[in-house]
Order: C-alpha cells, then sequence, then structure tokens
C-alpha cells in the first residue's frame, strides 16, 4: 500500500509540480518561497493521501492544497512587510530565472497582474494562464461557480483598465 501510495504521489509531481509552482510564483512573486511551498504542497499532498477521495481530479484537489498553502503562507507575513511591498518602489521587472519560469505569459501581463487584487489574479491565473475549467477552480477556490465567472469578468476588466492605464495596445486575448 506506501509503495503505490508512493509511486502515485510521485507520478503527480511529475505531472503538476511545474505547473503549481508556476502558480504559486505567480502568486508569491518570490522564486525560493514559490518553490517551498510547491515542496511543502506535496509533502501534503502525501501525508494526506487518504483524505483524497476521488470526487475531484487530483490536479484540482493539489491545486487546492496548493491554495492553502500559499494562502497560509501570505497570511504568516508579517504585516510591515505587507506594507513595505504595497510601497516598494523598485522595478517590478523578474529576474532573468523567474521570466523563464512563467513562460506561458508575458513579462508585462504578469507585471499587470500583480497590480490587481489577490482574487481576481488567482481566477486569470487558474481560468485564463493555467486553462482550468470554471467547474475545477470552482473546487480550488471553494467557491461556487457563478462567483467564479463573476469574479473573472471583473479581473478581466480590471486587467483591462490597468493596460489602457500603462498604455498597452491590446486585443481581447483574454
Amino acid at each position: 500500500m506506501l509503495d503505490a501510495k508512493k509511486r502515485e504521489v510521485e507520478e503527480w509531481y511529475t505531472l503538476y509540480s511545474e505547473s503549481i509552482f508556476k502558480y504559486i510564483f505567480m502568486m508569491t512573486h518570490d522564486y525560493q518561497q514559490a518553490e517551498d511551498l510547491t515542496q511543502e504542497t506535496f509533502v501534503k499532498v502525501f501525508v494526506h493521501y487518504d483524505s483524497f477521495h476521488r470526487n475531484s481530479s487530483p490536479k484540482t484537489w493539489i491545486y487546492r492544497i496548493a491554495h492553502n498553502v500559499t494562502v497560509d503562507a501570505q497570511r504568516k507575513k508579517k504585516p510591515l512587510l505587507k506594507v513595505k511591498e504595497f510601497f516598494q518602489t523598485a522595478d517590478p521587472k523578474p529576474l532573468p530565472e523567474e521570466v523563464v519560469t512563467i513562460r506561458e505569459s508575458s513579462v508585462e501581463l504578469f507585471q499587470l497582474l500583480q497590480k490587481l487584487k489577490s482574487n481576481y489574479r488567482e481566477v486569470i491565473v487558474f481560468r485564463k494562464v493555467k486553462g482550468l475549467s470554471t467547474k475545477e477552480t470552482a473546487e480550488i477556490l471553494q467557491w461556487s461557480e457563478s462567483k467564479v465567472k463573476m469574479t473573472l469578468n471583473r479581473a478581466l476588466t480590471a486587467l483591462e483598465k490597468e493596460m489602457e492605464k500603462e498604455g498597452y495596445k491590446y486585443e481581447k486575448f483574454i
């Protein structure tokens, strides 16, 4: 039984770790923290393997764990760090290795996403960057499907406004 469990978790790691890392990185903006939280996610997957009742896909279940791990890590940050991040005026361009990590989106989109509220950013990442369905996104975020649709609509409107504010010419590619 333990060997089967280990093999399945290893298979899930092979299939989903890169995608989970990219999701966490887009939420935390910190390469090292994203690596650590990805590792923590898969440790929790292994530890809580028996609680997976297969009512959803393994991918959805693992994303839910990654979401919870990321939210918990964000909550543990000291409030002073959050204020510092908010008012930080440093160049927001990610490091070259980080750009490679987020290859499915452009650097400009990444920078614009950072300006959105976290729930807007999350729903855009899950639905438009990761290509998850409304149902999968709802399961991960523990929202109703209608809330996912409504939040996505608002998030895309906010993203368009940010694009206009920054002077980007865009087509409705999202």
